[in-house]
Parts: structure tokens; sequence; C-alpha cells
């Protein structure tokens, strides 16, 4: 299996569209889709163009698996990642982001997930991230030094 990531373009959108619309995938991350328009002007306007932001495609075996982007969130540095369903529990999300924080060398860099998704806990964890605390929500911060 081969694992790549290289810079978004404007054809990865509509599959990162489809993909963040998964009601399952919505659950287990806590996070809501978007509707199309807002979508779009979402990564035009805030990721696509931000000079403090860092976006990557990921490719599986040359798919468009998900994406994944680090930005600047209350002052602090933040990875996120997003992969399509169909692309989940083969080891796809470990691969991307130890290439990512290959490319992305700021430190400390951080990751939230809810308690509930393990998956993504795991992948966090196996590439050197270490749970710092747990908010009310049950949302856990997960912080690289």
């Amino acid at each position: 299996m081969d694992v790549r990531l290289r810079p978004v373009t404007e054809d990865d959108l509509p599959v990162f569209f489809e993909q963040q619309r998964d009601p399952i995938a919505n659950t287990m991350a806590d996070f809501p889709a978007r509707e199309r328009e807002a979508f779009h002007i979402h990564w035009r306007t805030r990721v696509l163009v931000n000079p403090a932001g860092f976006a990557r495609t990921i490719l599986c075996d040359g798919a468009v698996a998900g994406n994944i982007v680090s930005f600047i969130h209350s002052g602090e540095r933040e990875v996120g990642y997003w992969l399509g369903r169909e692309f989940w529990g083969r080891g796809i999300a470990t691969r991307a982001l130890e290439a990512f924080l290959a490319i992305e060398t700021t430190r400390p860099l951080h990751a939230f997930a809810v308690h509930h998704n393990l998956g993504s806990i795991r992948v966090l964890e196996k590439c050197g991230f270490v749970r710092a605390e747990q908010d009310a929500e049950g949302v856990t911060l997960i912080r690289y030094t």
C-alpha cells in the first residue's frame, strides 16, 4: 500500500466534501458536515489561502483518501485529518500523519479527538502524541512535542 501526501488541488475538494458528509464519520469525529457552499467557502477562504495553515491531500495507491491540515487555533498549532470511511482501519492515517510530521515541524503540535474516537486517538498515540487532558465534554487533548 502506497500512502503519500501532496498539496491540495481544487479537484480534491469534491472528494473531501463527500467524505465529510458521511454520517458515521460525523458521529465518530463528533463533527458536523457542512453544506456544499459552506464547505467550499471554508476550504477556499480559510484553508487553502491561510498563510498560517498547511494542507495536504492523503493519497492511497493514487486514490484521494482524505486530507491532513495544520492551523493556528486559540494561539496553538493544531493538526487535524479526515479519511473517507472506505480507507479506515488500514493504517493509512498513521502513515499520513507520520509523513506530515516530517514536513510540519512546528512544536508543540496539538490534536483533539473526542473520547469515543478510539481509532483517531490510537493513530495520534502511535505517532508520538501523548494525552494531556480531557475537558468536561470528553474531548481528549493530545500533544506532540
